[in-house]
């Protein structure tokens, strides 16, 4: 049998990471970037970065488009607090590619704009 969690205990865990992207003012970002760490495109999260979880599961607020990326082809994102320190680390693949983050598409020409619409985080079940 596989360890799993109770809700309130997975609620807990969610709320304890997206929590640590919401240290301070300004407030955090998403980092899109290559397989080999160059940044590709930084997006500004909102002040308070999630909204509290639901069953285990945040959903981000607001996220504000970078409006000229730096350009390459999008492997992995970051999300950092307002300090730069790593706090969730992900792959990206196109959708259907089974990343943590699927994107229409991971090429990104330099001055494009990358959004994100829609971002949760889930706690382990």
């Amino acid at each position: 049998m596989a360890v799993t969690h109770p809700t309130a205990v997975r609620d807990g865990i969610c709320n304890f990471v997206v929590d640590q992207l919401d240290e301070g003012t300004p407030p955090g970002t998403l980092v899109f970037q290559t397989s080999g760490d160059v940044e590709v495109a930084t997006l500004t999260l909102s002040n308070t970065a999630f909204g509290a979880s639901a069953s285990g599961t945040a959903t981000a607020a607001a996220i504000t488009a970078d409006s000229s990326a730096t350009g390459g082809t999008i492997a992995k994102v970051r999300l950092k607090n307002n300090i730069g320190t790593d706090k969730i680390l992900g792959s990206v693949t196109a959708t259907g590619g089974g990343g943590d983050i699927e994107l229409n598409s991971v090429v990104t020409s330099a001055g494009q704009q990358v959004s994100v619409t829609s971002l949760t985080y889930s706690a382990p079940a």
